[in-house]
């Protein structure tokens, strides 16, 4: 029986909620807005409290007979072209580090694209996992990191016949996207499951000019945020599964083991919704979203000083495979400024915020809640950073290493580095010892540092100069890097 997407299960248990007058001698303890405190209902209203009821004994009854969840699960996984689906309301943070754990235990290794979020490095630390990392393919001229190829994780398998799996990065934060079916066949020619970390591209199944997304390239397991490109709230994620190399009960045990046990009705109504959203009209709304990222990428490149990164600088021999427009990369160079400068200066300026930031570039991105007005309002904003940008001081200068100086060698598991004996040390000290921390450059959250990794010169320098000239970096002990968390020297391998 076809499946009916005019439905949204999660939607329709909140409106018999209501209409049946609920009263809860339950958690949340606001009941229905009434306990909350006036200043905050009335700067959020009283529909998010109303919204926000119990999962199992509000939403649906005790023993979940209703199977509220169950359906809006089942009728997200149809309209994706997945198996199975799983929502959940920690952000694909937790989804990614369940589905890893669904392949790899600890002290078994996975490979892993070197250009994964710092969520990934997280599982790692959380389960023991020995990463077996496979190098990003990488554009020395623009010092931009593009999905590993399908031969690189070939030569990975040869390299370590015992790895469980593999996991990649795909869409990056910067629209580039991976060979996926041909990574797919590489896993599956040995029956090893393939995980693409997909947070980026939850609109990619619903428009034929966009990217191939992984459920139809042949991943086994795929996490996606719905909050990124698509209409839910923050946290919003979902992880989807197909095959048999990585049973759906496994994947359901590892997120349970992860998750909370207090979800938010909220999240899964965002969830419900935009799915029903993009189901019954998905292509017209996506096909709408690249005309106009198509009319707004040519209107930048007639902005003396902007150009916006496309196909012909992304995707090609030793680059990219593919690439999503909607991300909208813009390199600032020509301006004389940074991706910092211009993401600030619009802030403060034109109050824009621009998500994606480094040392050359910010991205506007476009989705399907975008128009004319709002790229209008872009469009403008831009000009006048462009008029504005030689008034504006001079950034420091960000050292970027070349791309052999960027790698840094693995001296412990990340893990072992992360939870033993360390020391900080001032970071003139730092080069040459094994970091206990990650540090990361935010967004996009890629990091640069990771917990086991011997320090090097032109990293350190990287990161103290990237700092003066506005990076952000929120996760080391040190957020101004005077000092480094390291590994202590008794428990440091090359001591």
């Amino acid at each position: 029986m076809a499946a009916d997407h005019s439905r949204a299960p999660v939607l329709e248990a909140l409106v018999e909620y209501r209409r049946h007058g609920r009263l809860g001698f339950t958690p949340p303890g606001h009941k229905q807005a009434r306990g909350a405190d006036p200043a905050v209902r009335e700067v959020l209203g009283d529909a998010v409290f109303l919204g926000d009821v119990l999962a199992s004994g509000g939403l649906d009854d005790r023993l979940t007979r209703g199977r509220v969840l169950d359906r809006a699960e089942e009728l997200m996984a149809d309209a994706v072209h997945a198996e199975h689906t799983f929502f959940t309301t920690c952000g694909s943070s937790l989804s990614v580090k369940a589905a890893m754990l669904s392949v790899a235990g600890p002290h078994e290794k996975l490979l892993i694209g070197r250009d994964a979020h710092k969520s990934v490095v997280s599982g790692l630390i959380l389960s023991g996992i020995e990463p077996v990392w496979v190098e990003p393919r990488w554009d020395a001229e623009r010092r931009l990191a593009h999905p590993p190829s399908a031969e690189q994780f070939e030569k990975a398998f040869e390299a370590h016949p015992d790895a469980k799996g593999a996991l990649i990065t795909s869409p990056t934060p910067y629209g580039a996207c991976a060979e996926l079916s041909a990574i797919a066949e590489v896993c599956h020619r040995r029956s090893m499951p393939l995980i693409v970390d997909e947070a980026w591209g939850a609109h990619l199944p619903f428009h034929d000019d966009l990217p191939s997304w992984a459920m139809d390239a042949g991943a086994d397991v795929c996490v996606t945020s719905i909050h990124k490109m698509g209409s839910g709230l923050e946290q919003g994620s979902v992880f989807h599964q197909q095959g048999g190399l990585v049973p759906p009960q496994l994947l359901k045990m590892r997120a349970d083991l992860l998750g909370t046990t207090s979800p938010s009705v909220l999240l899964y109504a965002g969830l419900d919704g935009w799915r029903r959203q993009m189901a019954l009209h998905g292509h017209e709304l996506m096909g709408t979203a690249l005309d106009l990222a198509a009319e707004v990428r040519a209107a930048i490149e007639e902005i003396d000083g902007l150009h916006v990164n496309d196909r012909a600088d992304l995707c090609g021999e030793g680059l990219a495979d593919d690439l999503d427009p909607l991300p909208g990369v813009i390199d600032v160079e020509g301006l004389g400024i940074t991706g910092f400068q211009a993401a600030d200066w619009l802030r403060e300026h034109r109050h824009l915020d621009m998500h994606l930031t480094d040392h050359r570039r910010i991205g506007a991105q476009i989705t399907h809640a975008d128009d004319r007005e709002t790229t209008g309002q872009l469009l403008t904003a831009l000009k006048a950073l462009a008029q504005a940008a030689p008034e504006l001081p001079r950034a420091p200068r960000v050292d970027v290493p070349e791309p052999s100086e960027l790698r840094l060698a693995q001296a412990l598991l990340p893990r072992d580095a992360f939870f033993g004996a360390t020391e900080d040390v001032p970071l003139a000290e730092a080069a040459g010892r094994v970091t206990a921390e990650m540090i990361t450059p935010y967004p996009p959250g890629i990091p640069a540092v990771l917990p086991g990794e011997r320090l090097t010169e032109p990293v350190l320098r990287y990161l103290r100069t990237g700092l003066d000239a506005g990076m952000n970096l929120p996760d080391p002990t040190d957020r101004k890097l005077e000092t480094i968390r390291v590994v202590a020297a008794s428990e440091d391998p090359a001591k």
